[in-house]
């Protein structure tokens, strides 16, 4: 598999640390609110990225953080009245709800920053003790990026270049408007944690330097996130964590693109904002996680009503395809027939395709091209009409979900096992009418459970119903 570096500005061939294994570490959601559609982009994307791997056979070691400390979760504690710790802990858990909702896989771990407090500590104290951090009397720790020979090396900028924009805030004193705060002291009714320094909490920087060493060591595979954090949050862990331990942080870095609304680019100021909570009270989660993995990760998505609406119909056609292949299994009789190898064979190449498309930066664009073809060529070789053998029937639906699974798609909707007695008599009473050609008595049971969201289709093999939106 080659994935886009964003390191190297190009594709490089995956190579991981220990063959045959990956470790990742994923940026995760500062949880002072509900997460909006530009967090549901990394979450999806990256986790089909883990889907993938697994899938090829790799043993996944994903950690994903959440930062449950700093500036705006005090804020918003201090806006409703609360501590710090009852705002993460609430948007923690509904962050939980929505990635659920997407069907985003638990991280192998989701560490606090919290709970990493002497992981911290322990970094910081050795960058102080190398010349590469210092302590100002106000109890605040900076990192000297002048101090720091490759400063600028993910974001492909000189560091006088990034200096030009840099200026120092009032209440600080740090040595030079580039150097990034390790440590900050506490303000009065702050929460803070003892340390070397004083009371005072960590940075938001470390604090992913610290769970990534802490949880895979001093080195990892690969480091994902949003385009928005190469800089300055990336670059700054890179430069805290190679100065610390002396060795290369990450071996690949991958980077999603940035979701406009309507063309324009996402903002509170704009009031074009919107989190996945609303999105999916209106669309449903799945329309969302499918918009996010139809266009390749390092293109921006365009989010609109016109878009999710696409995107509802594009799963509708999936969703059809394998409700229509499993109502022909139902009834398809046992034992392969004559020119079924040749179609398992046409079936499986766009296997192959899906696979050539995942293993190229993680083309899901292309990936769900060849599911949309081999739904198409299921429509045409396993239909009611082509009378497909049981065998077939199966071969391509477990073909045909083994390629959704890892994209993460068609898990919202499953078909009731069964209806009510009364709607079952109807469909009875009408077969019977049919039978009788009492067309006008049919029509009208159609249209009654049409009226009840009942949606017959007469086929070949019989009558199929489904429940309509």
């Amino acid at each position: 598999m080659k994935i886009y570096n964003t390191m190297s500005r190009q594709k490089e061939e995956l190579e991981t640390l220990v063959p045959g294994e990956v470790k990742i570490y994923a940026c995760g959601p500062t949880v002072y609110n509900y997460i909006h559609i530009g967090n549901a982009r990394p979450i999806c994307v990256f986790d089909v990225l883990r889907r993938y791997l697994e899938y090829r056979g790799m043993k996944v070691t994903y950690v994903q953080n959440f930062t449950d400390i700093d500036d705006k979760i005090i804020r918003r504690a201090e806006e409703e009245h609360t501590d710090y710790l009852t705002v993460s802990r609430k948007y923690i858990a509904e962050y939980k709800k929505d990635a659920a909702g997407l069907n985003v896989r638990p991280a192998t771990v989701h560490p606090l920053a919290t709970e990493n407090i002497d992981e911290i500590i322990s970094i910081v104290s050795t960058l102080v003790e190398k010349g590469y951090a210092y302590a100002t009397a106000d109890g605040d720790v900076y990192f000297r990026t002048g101090k720091f020979a490759e400063y600028g090396k993910l974001s492909h900028q000189p560091l006088e270049d990034l200096q030009a924009g840099a200026r120092i805030s009032v209440g600080e004193t740090k040595e030079s408007a580039m150097d990034f705060a390790l440590w900050k002291s506490a303000k009065p009714g702050e929460p803070f944690w003892e340390s070397p320094w004083g009371k005072g909490r960590p940075g938001w920087h470390i604090e992913c330097s610290a769970m990534a060493r802490r949880y895979l060591g001093e080195t990892i595979d690969l480091h994902c996130g949003g385009q928005d954090l190469i800089f300055p949050h990336h670059e700054n862990e890179i430069a805290q964590s190679e100065c610390c331990n002396g060795v290369p942080f990450a071996k690949y870095w991958m980077h999603n693109g940035y979701i406009n609304v309507d063309n324009t680019k996402m903002s509170k100021s704009l009031g074009n904002f919107f989190t996945v909570r609303d999105v999916a009270e209106k669309y449903g989660y799945e329309p969302i996680r499918y918009l996010m993995v139809a266009s390749h990760y390092r293109m921006p998505v365009n989010y609109s009503v016109e878009v999710i609406e696409q995107c509802k119909a594009s799963l509708e056609r999936l969703y059809n395809c394998r409700d229509n292949l499993e109502f022909v299994l139902q009834n398809a009789p046992a034992g392969e027939k004559p020119g079924e190898a040749e179609i398992r064979e046409s079936l499986a190449s766009h296997r192959e395709d899906f696979i050539r498309a995942m293993d190229d930066d993680l083309n899901t664009a292309d990936a769900i091209a060849a599911l949309f073809e081999l739904a198409r060529e299921i429509n045409t070789k396993c239909s009611a009409s082509e009378a497909p053998s049981k065998e077939l029937c199966e071969f391509a639906l477990a073909l045909f979900q083994e390629l959704a699974d890892v994209l993460g798609l068609l898990y919202a909707k499953k078909q009731p096992a069964s209806l009510d007695q009364e709607i079952e008599d109807l469909i009875a009473r009408r077969a019977e009418a049919r039978k009788n050609k009492d067309w006008a008595t049919a029509d009208a049971i159609r249209d009654e459970l049409k009226a009840r969201h009942v949606i017959l289709e007469d086929t070949p093999q019989g009558v199929k119903w489904r429940i309509a939106e």
